[in-house]
C-alpha cells in the first residue's frame, strides 16, 4: 500500500543505482529512491502471492520480469519502504537479488527505461542531508566509515555518525549566539553600550565556551588524521640490506620476492598494515645505487617519487657489513625527512647501536632480524612512537574534525580571537558583531548550514555510487 506522499527538498528525480560492490556475491542490492520508487518497483515485481500488497517495511519474496515480454530476470526479495522513515527520507525501493552483476545490471536497465535516473556518486546521502535526515558531519562521517581501514577510524567515523561532533559544535554556536545577543542589544542601545556589555564576563565566556573546545577541536584533528588517514613509510636502504624481507616480516606473510641477488625490486611494492589502530602504507623499493640497469633504473625513480611524499623513512642498514659510505650517502640524500635507522641482519652481523649513534647523531634506531623475526614488534612501536610523538589519545571517545571542518574551525577561532581583542579594545558593537557572525558562519560551513553547493558537490562526489 502506498504512504502518504511525503514532499522532499532534493530535487523531484528518481534515482536508482546498484549498491553493492562489483564482482560476484551471494547478493546484489539494486537501490532506488524518489517519487517513482514504488510504481517502478510495482511494473517489474511479481510476488510469489498474487493477492499480497507491498507493505511498507516488509520483505516480500518473488520475481523480477521484463514488463514487456514477462521473461523472468530473477528471484528476488523486494522491500518498499515509505518516505519519510528511509534513509533519504523519500520512498524508497531496494531489490535484494543474486549477486551476478549482469543479473544486476540487467534489473537496473529496466528501472531506468521505467524513468528513474542513474544516481551520481553520493546522490542518496546528499538527498538524506537536503531533506534534513542527517547533517553534513553526519553526511561525511558515511564515507569516512566506508573507507575506515582499522577499528579506531571506524569508531571516529561512527562517534561523528552518531552526532557527536554536530553536537559539540552545536554547543560552541550557542555560545557565540548568547554573546550577538547581547551585542544587538547593545548596537540597538547605543548610549548604553558600555553597561550592557561586560567586558570581563563576555571575554571569560569566549575562552572558555568557545575558544577553549576549539583549539581542543583542532588538536584532535591533528590526532585523528593519523587514525583516518594513516601515513606513509617508506623501507629505504641500499641493495640487499633485506628491505624486501623487513616488508615480509611486518605483514606476516611472503609479499615481496627475496634473494640474495642486489636489484631483485625492480618496482615500488605498497601494503598497508595496522600498528596500534594506525593504519600504515608501507611501501618497499627498489635499493638506491648507481650503475643500474635500465628497468632497475626506472624503479629507483620510483622510489626517489615515494620518497617526496614519505610521512616516515625506515632507513635500513646491515649489520654483517657495517655502515659503508653507500648508507652514509644515503642518510644524506633523506636527512630532510623524518628518519627511523633500522640495523637489519642482527642474526648474522655485529653492529653495535654505538657505532649508529656516531654516525647518525641521536637519530633512532632499531635492531631487527627480518628474516627471524627478531625484533619486530620493538619496530613497531618506535613506528607508532614517532608518528604519535609519545602522545596519549584515545580515539574511541573523541569526535574528530576532518581537514575539511578542522580548516572551518580554524578559521571560526581566529573570529572569536578578534572578537577578544577588540572587546579588550572597547571597539563598537558594529565591529564585534561582525566577527561573532564570521564565527558562526563558519561553524555553520562545518554543520551544512553555510557550506555552498560547491563544496557539497567536492564532498558528495568522494562517495560511492548507490551510497
Amino acid at each position: 500500500m502506498t504512504a502518504a506522499p511525503y514532499t522532499s527538498v532534493a530535487e523531484d528525480t528518481t534515482i536508482a543505482a546498484i549498491a553493492t560492490p562489483p564482482g560476484p556475491g551471494g547478493i546484489g542490492i539494486i537501490r532506488i529512491s524518489g517519487s517513482q520508487a514504488l510504481p517502478i518497483l510495482e511494473q517489474l515485481f511479481s510476488p510469489a502471492h498474487s493477492s499480497s500488497q507491498l507493505i511498507s517495511h516488509k520483505l516480500h519474496y518473488g520475481w523480477i520480469k521484463n514488463p514487456q515480454s514477462q521473461a523472468i530476470i530473477d528471484e528476488v526479495l523486494a522491500v518498499f519502504m515509505a518516505a519519510p522513515r528511509t534513509y533519504t527520507r523519500e520512498d524508497i525501493v531496494e531489490i535484494h537479488c543474486h549477486g551476478s552483476y549482469l543479473v544486476l545490471e540487467e534489473i537496473l536497465d529496466q528501472i531506468v527505461k521505467l524513468g528513474a535516473s542513474l544516481a551520481r556518486p553520493g546522490e542518496f546521502t546528499k538527498r538524506a542531508f537536503l531533506n534534513g535526515r542527517i547533517d553534513l558531519t553526519q553526511a561525511e562521517a558515511v564515507i569516512e566509515l566506508l573507507q575506515a581501514q582499522t577499528k579506531e577510524s571506524l569508531g571516529l567515523a561512527m562517534t561523528n555518525l552518531q552526532g557527536r561532533l554536530n553536537e559539540v559544535v552545536g554547543e560552541i554556536r550557542q555560545s557565540l549566539l548568547s554573546l550577538r545577543a547581547i551585542i544587538e542589544v547593545a548596537i540597538d542601545f547605543p548610549e548604553d553600550d558600555v553597561e550592557i556589555i561586560n567586558v570581563g564576563n563576555m571575554t571569560s565566556q569566549l575562552q572558555i565556551e568557545i575558544i577553549g573546545p576549539l583549539e581542543d577541536l583542532i588538536s584532535s584533528a591533528d590526532h585523528g588524521k593519523i587514525y583516518r588517514e594513516g601515513i606513509s613509510a617508506v623501507i629505504l636502504g641500499r641493495p640487499n640490506v633485506g628491505k624486501s624481507s623487513l616488508l615480509n616480516a611486518l605483514l606476516k606473510e611472503d609479499r615481496a620476492i627475496v634473494t640474495a641477488i642486489p636489484g631483485t625490486t625492480r618496482d615500488t611494492i605498497e601494503e598497508v598494515l595496522n600498528i596500534r589502530g594506525m593504519p600504515v602504507r608501507i611501501v618497499d623499493t627498489a635499493g638506491i645505487r648507481d650503475h643500474a640497469e635500465q628497468v632497475e633504473e626506472i624503479g629507483i625513480e620510483r622510489a626517489r617519487q615515494k620518497l617526496s611524499s614519505a610521512d616516515l623513512v625506515l632507513f635500513l642498514i646491515d649489520a654483517s657489513d657495517g655502515i659503508t659510505e653507500h648508507d652514509r650517502n644515503l642518510y644524506q640524500y633523506i636527512s630532510d625527512k623524518p628518519i627511523l635507522l633500522v640495523v637489519n641482519k642482527i642474526d648474522v652481523g655485529n653492529l653495535e647501536p654505538e657505532q649508529c649513534f656516531s654516525e647518525f647523531g641521536d637519530t633512532p634506531c632499531v635492531a631487527v632480524s627480518a628474516t627471524q623475526h627478531e625484533g619486530i614488534a620493538e619496530l613497531e612501536k618506535q613506528i607508532f612512537t614517532m608518528v604519535t610523538k609519545g602522545e596519549k589519545w584515545d580515539p574511541g571517545h573523541s569526535c574528530v574534525p576532518n581537514l575539511r571542518q578542522r580548516s572551518a574551525l580554524k578559521r571560526a577561532l581566529e573570529s572569536s580571537i578578534l572578537v577578544t581583542t577588540a572587546l579588550k579594545s572597547n571597539m563598537s558593537a558594529d565591529l564585534l558583531a561582525i566577527d561573532l557572525q564570521s564565527a558562526l558562519d563558519h561553524l555553520g560551513d562545518i554543520i551544512g548550514e553555510t557550506t555552498t553547493e560547491d563544496v557539497l558537490d567536492m564532498i558528495f562526489d568522494q562517495f560511492c555510487i548507490g551510497k
